[in-house]
């Protein structure tokens, strides 16, 4: 039986097998996109987990600012807190967003590589090029989803900061003397 570069031919070119070896080739380079598609989903995951939780919060913050807007004489303090917070909560969502809708992006463009593999190999074309561009914007839109990530997560801790300062600052006349130096964290403030 005549071979042509990886190929089996089987009657006068009426149909074109590839042999074993250009087979496992290619399901060996699918496998790579796959094992990607696999990390972006478990990362779409958390930071799905992550908004909701922000999203959570909002309306346990509805009854703070009720009470204080109703109040004769409103607690200052407590009320910037809750501005800051809820600040803070709108910047993290925003940004979740983003880093959610570029993981998804990811995603589809680890797809698109894993379609490209197998579509370039059914039709026989020679275009190399075409699975690692989409490869390329992938791990670029992955990279970038995982930068927005670590900036949601700093704000996060910004604001648990934000709430264990106003905390101590509301009880640090019964904390003993040793309790009561004030250590503040700023970035994100």
């Amino acid at each position: 039986m005549p071979k042509r570069a990886g190929w089996v031919l089987i009657g006068a070119d009426m149909f074109v097998l590839p042999s074993l070896d250009s087979t496992l080739g290619v399901l060996a380079a699918m496998v790579t996109p796959a094992v990607m598609i696999l990390a972006t989903s478990s990362l779409i995951l958390t930071t799905t987990n992550r908004l909701v939780r922000v999203v959570d919060r909002v309306p346990e913050m509805l009854p703070e600012f009720e009470a204080l807007a109703s109040s004769d004489s409103p607690d200052n303090p407590k009320m910037a807190m809750l501005f800051d917070d809820l600040r803070r909560a709108t910047v993290r969502a925003r940004v979740g967003q983003q880093a959610l809708a570029q993981l998804y992006l990811g995603l589809g463009a680890f797809v698109a590589t894993s379609i490209a593999l197998g579509v370039m190999t059914f039709v026989r074309l020679d275009a190399g090029w075409m699975p690692l561009l989409f490869g390329a914007v992938g791990v670029a839109l992955l990279f970038s989803a995982s930068v927005l990530l670590i900036v949601e997560s700093r704000i996060a801790l910004a604001s648990a900061y934000a709430e264990m300062d106003y905390i101590r600052q509301i009880t640090s006349h019964l904390a003993q003397p040793e309790l009561r130096k004030t250590r503040r964290w700023r970035m994100f403030r």
